[in-house]
């Protein structure tokens, strides 16, 4: 809990930003409000190709850390910020040269396109800034330190969230820049918490610190970043791309069933908060466990993090289940938007529980170093069961996008059990050679 409660903390802050983000521009109209949501699947695929690398970051770090190996501990620390960087500039140039060309793919409408493209270009523009706080973030929770990542998003955040208002509605001496201020309050926020971040790892703090002999590349240890990385980036790009197509079988639908879809998207990641932080935690915790030969002390972390997630999502998606209208209207006060919300949130919140279920023992997965096997289920879940299931009910039946929220419910059922069978076997449960 002490590792989980910070993580936890920071990703709540990370969506109340997102909500709040999407509570701003609702006040302009539903074309603002979309277009951070057709722009959100895109900036995903893109970029967390890169930051799968930071799962095999702190899995390294952690079972280092678990050892009492504080050189390994910084040498991985500054091999991860090398690649980071290095992918952070390549995928944000190509980022921003095929904005236009991902946007017509996916069949977005003008009046959104025009909206979702600036933003995402200066997204892209600011992606070397978020990558720095993507490192910090992975080191500080393999060594079990989740304060000093948190207080880091806490002020990003908060200027992310005063800058809001003012960059989108131009009071007084501000310019009024619609969605694009939106990005450009992202962006400044961005910048100056990867200010901080790197201020903090060159210093030094909890046993990490940033020094010029561990950034220059060493054969044997990227490799095995990238060993251990590269299934877990495939599988995270391959379910941003399936996102990135489901947005495309949703914007087919209209302005209304997408701006309910990205309101749901954003109050199930809130609700969410809990289930991964405690995959987080349990990544770092499985590692270090593993790391110190106590594969039984692995165990009880992951029932423990299971217990939480079970608690905290059966009460919260209650709420959704029966209230899902009432959470849409928050946002944006359009009966057909509305309308489209409460079905979502009536069929959807079941299977929310078992998903966050299934973001704990994949966090029992990464810790172990088997992130292939996260990335077979992670693209199986989009690819083999919702995608089909979404085109074949939600286009070829006359359910329309009622069916692409079953496609949801079916896709997150069957992915959690598929897990705990494979968890069930143990193979999970072993310490890696670094």
């Amino acid at each position: 809990m002490a590792l989980a409660l910070p993580i936890m903390a920071g990703n709540f802050l990370q969506t109340l930003y997102n909500l709040t983000d999407a509570w701003f521009l609702g006040r302009l109209d539903a074309a603002s409000l979309s277009a951070p949501a057709v722009a959100f699947p895109v900036i995903w695929f893109m970029t967390v190709f890169a930051m799968g690398f930071s799962v095999a970051g702190t899995t390294l770090i952690s079972q280092a850390h678990g050892r009492g190996a504080a050189d390994k501990v910084n040498l991985y620390l500054g091999q991860l910020t090398v690649l980071l960087l290095v992918l952070s500039v390549l995928i944000g140039a190509l980022g921003v040269s095929l904005t236009d060309v991902f946007l017509r793919l996916m069949k977005t409408p003008a009046g959104v396109a025009v909206h979702a493209s600036v933003y995402m270009r200066i997204i892209f523009a600011g992606l070397p800034f978020m990558f720095l706080t993507v490192v910090q973030q992975a080191a500080f929770q393999g060594v079990g330190n989740g304060m000093v990542p948190l207080a880091i998003q806490g002020c990003s955040v908060a200027l992310n969230v005063a800058l809001d208002p003012l960059l989108i509605f131009g009071p007084g001496p501000f310019p009024t820049l619609g969605v694009a201020g939106a990005g450009w309050a992202t962006l400044i926020a961005r910048s100056t918490a990867a200010a901080l971040a790197l201020i903090l790892l060159i210093r030094g703090r909890s046993g990490l610190r940033l020094v010029p002999g561990a950034l220059r590349p060493r054969r044997r240890e990227m490799a095995l970043l990238i060993r251990i990385g590269l299934p877990a980036s495939l599988g995270q790009s391959m379910t941003a791309l399936g996102f990135t197509v489901l947005q495309g079988v949703i914007n087919a639908f209209g302005t209304p069933v997408i701006a309910a879809f990205g309101i749901g998207n954003r109050l199930i990641g809130l609700f969410n908060m809990p289930a991964m932080g405690m995959g987080q935690a349990t990544a770092a915790l499985v590692g270090q466990e593993l790391g110190a030969g106590r594969p039984e002390g692995a165990r009880r972390i992951v029932r423990t993090a299971s217990l939480v997630v079970l608690l905290f999502l059966l009460a919260s998606m209650t709420l959704t289940f029966f209230k899902g209208n009432a959470f849409t209207r928050f946002f944006v006060d359009d009966p057909a938007v509305i309308r489209q919300g409460a079905s979502l949130f009536r069929i959807v919140s079941v299977s929310v529980v078992f998903f966050g279920l299934f973001m704990v023992l994949g966090g029992a997965f990464q810790g172990g170093g088997i992130t292939r096997t996260w990335m077979v289920l992670s693209v199986s879940r989009l690819w083999l069961l919702r995608l089909p299931a979404a085109w074949l009910l939600g286009s070829l039946t006359a359910l329309g996008p009622t069916g692409v929220w079953w496609s949801m419910f079916l896709s997150n059922t069957a992915v959690f059990l598929a897990a705990a069978a494979i968890y069930r076997r143990g193979r999970w449960a072993r310490r890696i050679d670094i």
